[in-house]
């Protein structure tokens, strides 16, 4: 089998980015809920006023899975880290090494920069909290992801 590539993201990644976000919602349970197209994610990924990065990775020069992340700051960490907002390997490439090579760029590039840690939320039946605690990732038992949005979102901000 050939060897994993992971590269950054380039603009004339858009559509494979969606691509990859579209397949990780439909395995959630959620095949309609991506907004984003193509061209939001071409905006929104790349340029000086980026909102995101992506990681792409390759098993014989064809993609096969991405990692999208933001940054965060923490006072404890005084810096930055990454949040994983998406992550996705294809299906018929698991078992690879595709998501330890992108997790392993992603640590790099918080190495490289300086960064403290990476942050994710994985759902609870997710057969991949597995490989992320085998990775080193720590559940964190004692935190509870809360959420406003929506409907909810607008009678707050309304308040």
């Amino acid at each position: 089998m050939s060897q994993v590539t992971v590269r950054p993201a380039t603009l004339a990644d858009a559509a494979t980015i969606h691509r990859f976000c579209v397949a990780l919602a439909t395995f959630e349970g959620e095949p309609d809920a991506v907004k984003a197209t193509p061209e939001v994610l071409a905006r929104d990924g790349f340029g000086p006023d980026a909102k995101f990065a992506t990681m792409i990775a390759e098993l014989g020069g064809k993609p096969v899975g991405f990692a999208l992340y933001t940054f965060n700051y923490s006072v404890w960490e005084a810096g930055r880290g990454l949040f994983v907002e998406d992550i996705w390997v294809e299906q018929d490439v698991r078992q690879a090494g595709v998501g330890r090579a992108l997790m392993a760029a992603l640590a790099r590039e918080c190495r490289d920069k300086g960064y403290g840690r990476i942050d994710l939320n994985v759902l609870h039946w997710n057969p991949a909290r597995r490989f992320y605690e085998a990775i080193g990732c720590t559940h964190i038992e004692t935190w509870l992801p809360y959420r406003i949005r929506g409907a909810a979102l607008q009678a707050l901000a309304g308040s």
